[in-house]
Parts: structure tokens; sequence; C-alpha cells
């Protein structure tokens, strides 16, 4: 078995839902998000399988979690819920857990949906894997060398081996 680095390769970000999960994928440089899919969510069991296809076919070797935190900072009853199933994925995939602020990528995903002239269905269909995009993007960045500020997010590593 053939070791693998969390520091190399592509990551897979998640923007959880109640109803809809979005994905988003990096190329394998960790240079672009890009869209992938959404997921409409039947059980936790049928989303961690999806996942763990999801990991062995793009070849994951990071998971990114959208974490929602307030406009005041905090964790509210929606983190708890993301860390909790967060933790249940763990069990089900080898691959290392990192979170990363959501906030407001939802809101960006409209916008930047609607200034590519999409509405309505459009726009409900994609927003979720726009807005994983998004979180996967602002992760990427700030993981470069020249974003290292002392202001800038820290990755919250969980769940690895």
């Amino acid at each position: 078995m053939t070791d693998i680095n969390p520091q190399q390769g592509r990551v897979m970000a998640l923007d959880l839902g109640e109803k809809r999960i979005g994905v988003a994928i990096s190329d394998t440089t960790r240079t672009i998000a890009t869209p992938h899919s959404v997921l409409k969510r039947t059980s936790r069991a049928a989303d961690f399988a999806h996942y763990a296809r999801l990991i062995a076919d793009h070849g994951i070797t990071l998971l990114v979690i959208g974490l929602p935190i307030t406009l005041g900072g905090q964790e509210g009853q929606r983190a708890a819920w993301v860390r909790d199933y967060a933790a249940g994925l763990a069990e089900h995939v080898a691959t290392p857990i990192t979170f990363w602020d959501e906030s407001l990528t939802t809101v960006e995903a409209t916008a930047a949906l609607h200034a590519q002239g999409r509405r309505g269905k459009q726009v409900k269909e994609r927003v979720d894997a726009v807005a994983a995009a998004l979180i996967l993007q602002s992760y990427l960045d700030a993981q470069r060398p020249d974003a290292q500020r002392p202001d800038a997010q820290r990755p919250e590593n969980l769940y690895e081996e």
C-alpha cells in the first residue's frame, strides 16, 4: 500500500446542507477549485458512500468541509451539526478532514451565477457546487506561501490518522 501525502494531490470540498451538498474538487497542483456536483441528500450512509467513490475516482488526499461561522465569529447549532456529520464521515473514509469558514459563500455563489445570467432553477441546481468551489478556492489560496499572513485563517485539521 502506498502512503498518500495529504499535502499533495487533489482536495475535495463539501458545502453541507440539509437537502443538498455541494462538491468541488481542486486540480492536482492545488491551485484551482472547480465546482463538481450537487448531491441530493438521502442518508448519511449514502452520502458517505458517494464521497468514498469520489475520493477513489479522483485521488482525493484531503477533504475541506465548510464550517458555518456567524458574522460574530461564533459557532452555532449548524456548526455543531457539521462537526457531527464530519465525525461520522471520518469513520468511513481514511482521508484527512479539515474545516474552513464558509461564511457568505452561498450569497457569493448566487451572485456569481446571477452575473452569468442564470436565474431560478439554473441557480438552485448549481449554487451549492459553486459555494463549495468558493470554500475550496479560499482554502487553497490561504495555503500558498505568499498568502501566509498573521491574520490569515488557518485550517483546522481533524480526524487524521
